[in-house]
């Protein structure tokens, strides 16, 4: 049998006739509430103080619907326990009760959440929070429908008929308020608006004045720097253009108070590895904020990122659809910079750079421009072609299984593990992975976790807020945010500390985690995908990597062969690299002669692809003409086995480079070709022909094959 249901002694006194007087006196008291308040906030809490004495609840909710995002948010709550707060909230309007009432007009009330089986999700969040009735109550007026007004009770004592009837004409006076308080809102949101815009065509009146009259560009610089600082905060700004003689980005004008002397006029800006190359790539203004700013290496950026810098924006300089230069203005928020200040900083770009343009000389701006032409598309082929899946070259059976295998797990949302020694590509796989997964439009963050310090490793992934820990002078995102319904790959999770590796397990279960020096619990939608190259499970025995989260990352484990796996391989990659560092060196080389390639392909590669591609890029360098100068002499032995196999089909000259035979008599020459040969024999069970024979591993004729073994005299055993 249920309990009775007890009311507070103060209302079971109360008569009918005194509680219909108390009601007229709270209606009259929330319209002289109104009358007062026109901040939401601060009249939803007059309410609540005024209502308690007629309607008992222990938090009271306003819910709006917003015509922009189309969601219910929750604007305020009042409660009678702080920790339960959460104003600011959003839910689907068919998902939850208040875009229920909102669409049909009724109320909308529960008895006992116990019983209650309606929006099951809701319901069990009332029930996590201890409330035991609810109702809902359409906030709408003569003109449009707003939300609704929400109340409940964490005792369980039912919602009466009465009480829900009292609740509507509140929410009748409410509503006018709401309604007045939201258009008083627009209005002024419309005034700031117009304000600013005000401000902004008068900034660019005041630069057009500026650029009128003068034509130097340090004065210059410094009249558009002050005119741009009244309506954008700056704490950095530079001047960037492109060099005639080198095709180097220079910076010609510069303001950094306070630290003026880190950055010097003339510093080389580089294309690749700054965000100013990339803005001038592209033609449009680049933002990198936070953690984005580590994947440029340019040393103004580091000394930035020093001096407490958190964002970055560089607008390009067109002119006549070429960019010539870019504008760098920066932060130490790294919540600078909003969509406005983009679009008045790019007409800004188009006053400096018709400046700029008076101000250089006609036939350096003609160069210029020829040069920039050429550089411009050639950065845009270069993007277009790195990282992404095109850029695993090779057609080897291994590296096949190893691409079907990305194709299966990244459509699937899983974490996925990456197998493979150092220089195999393992970056490129993760790409791939996220490249052709439904989050491909999202950022794709990677963190190496051997290159940052375990001090600040848990701040990197994690964040941190003001004041966490010595030298925190700001709040920051860690990766996992920057992630947020993206990629995270964790380069080198083997190298991951131990205390970090439980928050890492949580992130991955649970989806959360707390900023250093937070207790706040944030919530993410992040897919890890982690890479290493050393065995997890021989660290797992030996205690240095924790067994559950080695089978949280385990899940679909990929690994990427080894270069030697697969030397079928190795002759795509040659010309590919080949190919793509001539373009860049402004080189003519065209083949590779057959001596060489096959010294490459019987090399062991201990560095895999990067030390293919480092090697490449050498043998470039120092190739004049359109042949491809390999220097053998840099292929190092690995365990004997690599020497001896690139000696097999090295020319007697490139021999003569290897320190190791330098001087060497015939016969060490006949024995190390007798023992590679010996080597094909063994690996295909002693099969000369066909496409699996010894002769097609060796790239020679059969009959070749056979005449040099029985010069060396190579018999099979019996």
């Amino acid at each position: 049998m249920a309990d009775p249901v007890i009311f507070p002694p103060e209302l079971a006194l109360t008569t009918p006739v005194d509680h219909s007087r108390r009601q007229l006196e709270a209606l009259l008291e929330v319209s002289e509430a109104i009358a007062q308040q026109r901040d939401l906030p601060a009249l939803f809490h007059d309410l609540s103080e005024r209502l308690h004495s007629v309607v008992d609840f222990d938090f009271l909710a306003l819910t709006l619907y917003d015509s922009v995002r189309q969601v219910m948010r929750l604007h305020v709550l009042e409660t009678r326990l702080p920790s339960e707060k959460r104003a600011g909230s959003e839910s689907a309007v068919l998902g939850h009760p208040s875009g229920w009432v909102w669409q049909t007009q009724n109320c909308f009330v529960v008895s006992d959440t116990e019983m209650e089986t309606r929006f099951p999700d809701f319901l069990r969040q009332l029930r996590e929070g201890g409330v035991r009735s609810f109702a809902l109550v359409p906030l709408t007026t003569a003109q449009r429908r707003l939300g609704a007004l929400g109340f409940g009770r964490f005792i369980p004592q039912g919602i009466t008929e009465a009480e829900v009837q009292f609740m509507q004409r509140v929410a009748s006076q409410v509503a006018v308020a709401v309604d007045n308080a939201l258009n008083i809102e627009s209005s002024q949101a419309y005034q700031q608006q117009l304000a600013r815009e005000r401000d902004r065509l008068q900034v660019l009146l005041e630069i057009n004045n500026v650029l009128v009259t003068t034509r130097e560009l340090p004065e210059l610089f410094r009249g558009i720097v002050s005119t741009i600082e009244r309506v954008i905060q700056l704490d950095y700004t530079s001047l960037a253009l492109l060099d005639p003689s080198s095709g180097l980005l220079k910076i010609y004008a510069l303001d950094f108070p306070g630290r003026q002397q880190l950055i010097k006029q003339e510093m080389i800006v580089p294309r690749d590895a700054s965000p100013a190359g990339h803005a001038i790539s592209t033609g449009k203004p680049l933002l990198a904020r936070g953690a984005e700013l580590h994947q440029y290496s340019s040393e103004i950026v580091r000394t930035l990122r020093n001096e407490g810098i958190q964002t970055i924006c560089c607008v390009p300089l067109i002119n006549h659809g070429d960019p010539f230069g870019t504008l760098h203005l920066a932060r130490r928020r790294i919540d600078a910079f909003t969509p406005q200040d983009i679009e008045l900083l790019l007409q800004v770009g188009g006053q400096i750079a018709i400046a700029v343009e008076n101000a250089l000389a006609f036939k350096e701006i003609d160069a210029l421009k020829d040069k920039l032409a050429e550089e411009k598309l050639y950065l845009e082929e270069e993007i277009r072609t790195e990282f992404n899946f095109e850029e695993i070259i090779g057609d080897s059976p291994l590296l096949k299984q190893a691409l079907a295998q990305v194709e299966l797990v990244a459509p699937a949302g899983t974490t996925a593990l990456i197998l493979g020694e150092t220089g195999t590509g393992k970056e490129l796989i993760a790409r791939a992975i996220h490249n052709l997964s439904p989050r491909r439009e999202r950022t794709f963050v990677k963190v190496n976790c051997a290159a940052i310090p375990s001090g600040l490793l848990e701040s990197e992934l994690f964040g941190h807020e003001r004041g966490a820990f010595t030298g925190a002078i700001n709040q920051k995102i860690g990766r996992f945010e920057l992630a947020d319904r993206g990629t995270l790959f964790l380069d080198e999770v083997g190298d991951l500390p131990l205390e970090l590796q439980p928050k890492l397990l949580r992130v991955l279960q649970e989806q959360e985690f707390e900023r250093l020096g937070s207790n706040r619990t944030q919530r993410v939608d992040v897919r890890v995908v982690a890479a290493t190259n050393q065995d997890l499970a021989k660290l797992v025995t030996e205690r240095a990597f924790r067994s559950d989260l080695y089978y949280r990352l385990n899940v679909f484990p990929i690994t990427v062969p080894a270069l030697r796996e697969r030397p079928e391989d190795v002759a795509l990659l040659v010309r590919y690299f080949v190919q793509k560092f001539s373009r860049r060196l402004n080189k003519t080389v065209e083949y590779v002669p057959a001596q060489a390639m096959n010294a490459l392909v019987r090399y062991a590669w201990p560095g895999n692809v990067r030390e293919l591609e480092n090697l490449v890029e050498r043998a470039v360098i120092l190739s004049p003409g359109q042949e491809l100068r390999v220097p053998v002499s840099e292929l190092k032995a690995a365990g004997g086995a690599a020497g001896a196999e690139a000696v097999a089909d090295a020319s007697f000259g490139e021999l003569q480079q290897l320190p190791a035979f330098a001087g060497a008599s015939v016969s060490t020459l006949e024995e190390a070709e007798r023992q590679h040969i010996l080597r094909a024999m063994r690996q295909t069970e002693w099969r000369i022909a066909g496409p699996r024979g010894a002769a097609a591993l060796l790239g020679m004729k059969r009959t070749t094959l056979q005449a040099r073994m029985r010069k060396l005299n190579i018999r099979r055993p019996i």
